[in-house]
């Protein structure tokens, strides 16, 4: 699978000047937007020279900064890509292969590919902070992700108390955002076509002092420039709809994350739950 722009910048860092791994963190900071500019704007804004521009372009493989730039604007136009649009692209060299492996081997490279490019370090910071009793957890998401939210808010809520989902409609907000303390966690889902309600939620949650965990795609919603932390799930698929199974594994492997670290609290609670459960006999017995 080809890697983005974002991709080949952290991959690359180990191998750059001072001034270049400056410049790569001014574009991942600010990625994509810092790059739509003149060469002039851009150093200016990283606070370096023109020539570490073009030197550090040329050493992601690419001729010049129009070139550059040229990839970036693709990249742009990609995250934009219109469902019946993604269909036609899929639909034009169809494999003999039957649908079910096309599209699981389509899975399986998207899973293999998100859980190469994840940094252990900043998952286990994630599931220790939404560990920390301390702290409240929320989560919310778009019109397709927010059904991920509210997974992710159903099960966290067996593990601890303290959880709650944010309604994507704004007049749900308010009440939420009016809880929320510095050192809260916000847990947001955002991918293509991305949703301005996720963007406006998050910037309005990070301005309380919310930790922002976002949940997105290789082409990385805005949303990015107010998280803390940011996993990007491939989720390209034949099909005219993105697929979020990869999402799906993050959030599940999270879950366990923030079982284990809280497994003591956990057990009691689950205990207690099962019990209530069965007071009100809520599920149905196997005969």
């Amino acid at each position: 699978m080809t890697k983005t722009i974002e991709e080949r910048l952290r991959a690359g860092i180990d191998g750059m000047t001072r001034a270049e791994r400056q410049l790569a963190g001014h574009l991942l900071r600010h990625y994509p937007v810092a790059a739509l500019g003149s060469v002039t704007a851009l150093a200016r804004g990283a606070a370096v020279s023109s020539p570490t521009v073009v030197r550090l372009v040329q050493k992601l493989g690419f001729k010049g900064y129009p070139d550059f730039q040229a990839g970036i604007r693709a990249e742009v136009e990609e995250r934009l890509v219109s469902p019946l649009v993604k269909h036609d692209r899929w639909a034009g060299g169809v494999p003999d292969t039957h649908i079910l492996n096309r599209f699981a081997d389509a899975v399986l490279g998207n899973l293999q590919a998100t859980l190469a490019q994840i940094d252990h370090a900043e998952f286990d910071a994630v599931a220790a902070l939404m560990a920390d009793p301390g702290r409240q957890v929320y989560a919310t998401g778009g019109r397709i992700t927010h059904a991920m939210a509210d997974y992710f808010v159903t099960h966290m809520k067996v593990i601890r108390p303290g959880v709650s989902l944010i309604s994507e409609m704004s007049n749900a907000w308010p009440p939420a955002l009016i809880e929320m303390r510095p050192g809260d966690v916000l847990l947001a889902f955002d991918i293509r076509r991305y949703e301005n309600n996720v963007l406006q939620l998050v910037e309005m949650a990070a301005e309380q002092g919310a930790e922002v965990v976002l949940i997105t795609d290789p082409w990385v919603s805005p949303a990015a420039a107010h998280a803390r932390y940011r996993f990007s799930a491939q989720i390209e698929v034949p099909s005219a709809w993105d697929s979020t199974v990869a999402i799906q594994v993050l959030v599940e492997t999270l879950l366990a994350a923030v079982q284990s670290l809280t497994w003591q609290e956990t057990a009691a609670r689950m205990k207690r739950l099962e019990e209530l459960y069965a007071r009100a006999r809520f599920f149905r017995r196997m005969k």
